[in-house]
């Protein structure tokens, strides 16, 4: 450890030798000239193909469409920045109707829009398939690259949501689906940019929580196709049925470069696809758990007990660390035990807890924290209370070897409401502020289980229409419930689960290990401000690489070495700091998985003037001193940085900052937090 001085001499030397290359003009994201009321009215008229396509008895609906009956309505919107159409297409004929949901934003530049498919006559319709949710050619106006910034989804890995680049090249596609039918799982994630010539982009995000596809080609020099839907659908509708498809969304920006889009779009996803409790934003918590692990056989929370969980609290509250929600995760349930194998047992161990749930949430609730209870309601496991009581509610593979839980059927309207009650009741009788759905294996395979002949994709469609249908039916009965979207960690985010939920467990892989936690936060900044993972060890390396818009602690109170003044302190920088990652995100330095490697990023509040620079220096990095660039700030400004570890204050203008600085961290592994303002 170096003394004190030797930090401040070393940090005042990066202070004064900041770059001095020739200061750019710093441009801040400004919004289109792109008109998207006019985009919408010229795509969706009469007598045009509209940006969506499909296969309709053989035949492609761009030969059809047009000569179908169309009518265009405006519908009256509960947001005043929201115009809303209906616009529909009818085969007389045969009885197809065909309408398009279009919502045209006003305070952001952005359209987006659901198709949804009825049967209006006595007979089964032809077959539809290739449903192209988005089928559509996008020109620039002038020549040059076209780049498709996407990511990779979430497999317990590292590399979880990790940032891709591909150049697009004339004639060859760029193909991204998720396996196993959750919609960021593992080889695809429905949120992308496509940056086009002139300083120009699309950002597109998909709404669909399940098997997705999307296809982006650049056709020649001026243009690129994007085609979108789900990757598998071939199917006649019965008379009087409906289907939806999935949600397009498309955000255009202008700008220096594509974080302008990268940026517009985390504000867009606050402004309107953001859960809203009492006209705000649902903040996303600093969360603890209550009863975790224990000797063998405890796993998970299948050792907490009434007693000791309200004990915790209550110790909680004896070192001044009372989070925002206490957590009870998977476990708590009838027959734990191994508590994956007792899903489907959604009654409360009355063993453990006697007396339910309740009197743990009382004492929460007397504390003034929330409580937060894990669920999976649709694998369920074999010997379990629904697969003796309801099984016309499953779907069970013959295979009971190779697929050995069985997948509650929320495409059952009859299924579906016995449990919006069941949880409903739970939610209620016990005390529940958040509810924590998880999803711990593929259902695709009893998609395709269940469909049957001319009906390739309806037990998706249906299941993924009655999962949105579930939620709403739980947010309307609750209005200040908090839904936490887990599926394995991250492996259903997507558009339609971000506007009812937020991950606040992104990922399952390694707990706690902070230098894969440093590359998560980095790859999913890029599109959602709101996202949480673990933290196990207050010290300040890790705690700063778990730090995001939400936390979950795994801190070992109880323990002899238990660091609690540093804990308060991290809780404290927690609430402090969160309020930044709704803010404008940079990313300073490469994307790096490796433990020999710096990771930077800035976090820039436009409105305020002042930013937080998170730095990483990992424990096999050579390097003590790295030149980082900010971005969004005013050149002709002088800002004050305050280096938070070491207490050192320094001035420097807007260009010395933007045209680069030195920053340094002599110990490693190590941190630096760096705030700033505008003077």
């Amino acid at each position: 450890m170096k003394p004190l001085i030797s930090l401040f001499l070393i940090l005042l030397a990066a202070i004064i030798t900041a770059g001095t290359a020739n200061s750019q003009e710093n441009v801040k994201p400004a919004k289109t000239d792109f008109n998207v009321h006019q985009w919408v009215e010229k795509n969706f008229a009469k007598n045009t193909m509209p940006p969506f396509s499909f296969i309709y008895g053989g035949k492609n609906s761009k030969t059809l469409i047009t000569k179908w009956d169309y009518s265009a309505e405006a519908k009256k919107s509960t947001d005043p920045d929201v115009e809303e159409f209906v616009y529909t297409y009818r085969d007389k004929q045969s009885g197809l109707t065909v309408k398009c949901f279009v919502s045209c934003f006003k305070d952001f530049p952005a359209v987006e829009w659901v198709l949804r498919f009825t049967n209006s006559s006595d007979r089964n319709s032809p077959i539809i398939e290739k449903v192209k949710a988005i089928d559509y050619s996008f020109v620039s106006g002038q020549k040059g690259t076209f780049t498709l910034y996407h990511a990779k989804g979430s497999n317990a890995g590292r590399t979880d949501f990790q940032p891709l680049t591909d150049e697009l090249q004339t004639g060859k596609s760029i193909y991204m689906t998720p396996v196993g039918g959750r919609s960021s799982d593992n080889t695809g994630f429905p949120f992308f940019n496509i940056e086009t010539p002139g300083n120009r982009g699309i950002m597109v995000a998909i709404g669909w929580s399940g098997k997705w596809y999307a296809d982006v080609q650049k056709k020649d020099e001026k243009s690129f196709l994007l085609q979108s839907g789900m990757e598998k659908m071939k199917l006649m509708l019965l008379p009087g049925e409906e289907i939806r498809t999935p949600k397009i969304c498309l955000l255009f920006w202008q700008g220096e470069d594509r974080m302008t889009g990268h940026n517009q779009f985390r504000q867009f996803i606050l402004a309107h696809h953001t859960r809203k409790i009492n006209g705000k934003n649902a903040e996303l918590p600093f969360a603890s758990g209550l009863g975790f692990g224990g000797p063998r056989p405890c796993n998970e929370y299948s050792c907490a007990t009434e007693t000791y969980a309200i004990a915790m609290a209550y110790r909680h509250q004896q070192f001044n660390l009372i989070p925002e929600v206490f957590w009870i995760d998977a476990g708590w349930y009838t027959g734990c035990g191994l508590w994956w194998a007792n899903v489907g047992n959604w009654t409360v161990n009355k063993i453990n807890f006697p007396n339910g749930l309740k009197p743990v949430t009382d004492v929460v609730h007397k504390l003034g924290a929330k409580f937060i209870l894990w669920f999976e309601p649709e694998r369920i496991a074999k010997g379990t209370q629904l697969i003796k009581e309801h099984p016309e509610y499953l779907t069970t593979f013959p295979d009971t070897i190779k697929y050995q839980n069985s997948l509650f059927n929320l495409g059952n309207p009859e299924a579906r409401l016995w449990m919006t009650n069941h949880i409903s009741n739970l939610i209620k009788n016990e005390g529940i502020d958040y509810y924590r759905q998880d999803f711990n294996f593929d259902p695709f395979p009893y998609w395709e289980f269940m469909d049957k002949p001319q009906r390739t994709g309806i037990s998706e469609i249906r299941h993924i229409e009655g999962l949105y249908a579930f939620w709403d039916s739980l947010l309307t009965r609750f209005p200040n419930l908090v839904i936490d979207n887990c599926a394995s960690g991250g492996r259903r985010i997507d558009l339609e689960t971000v506007s009812r939920s937020s991950p606040l467990w992104r990922t399952d892989y390694q707990y706690g290990e902070p230098n894969g936690y440093q590359c998560h936060t980095y790859g999913l900044n890029f599109y959602l401000p709101l996202h949480g993972t673990g933290n196990f060890i207050p010290s300040t390396y890790e705690f700063r690489s778990s730090m995001s818009s939400a936390m979950v602690v795994g801190w070992e109170i109880n323990n002899s070495n238990f660091p609690g003044e540093l804990a308060q302190k991290d809780f404290q920088d927690f609430k402090r700091l969160r309020p930044y990652f709704y803010e404008d995100y940079y990313p300073l330095t490469e994307y790096m998985t490796g433990d020999n490697a710096w990771m930077a990023y800035q976090l820039n509040r436009q409105k305020s003037n002042d930013g937080v620079v998170f730095a990483f220096r990992r424990q096999d990095c050579r390097n003590a001193t790295i030149t980082v660039k900010l971005h969004g700030l005013d050149e002709k400004a002088t800002y004050e940085l305050f280096y938070e570890d070491y207490e050192i204050k320094a001035k420097m203008t807007g260009a010395e900052l933007l045209t680069g600085i030195d920053i340094s961290i002599p110990g490693k592994p190590g941190s630096l937090l760096i705030s700033y303002k505008k003077l």
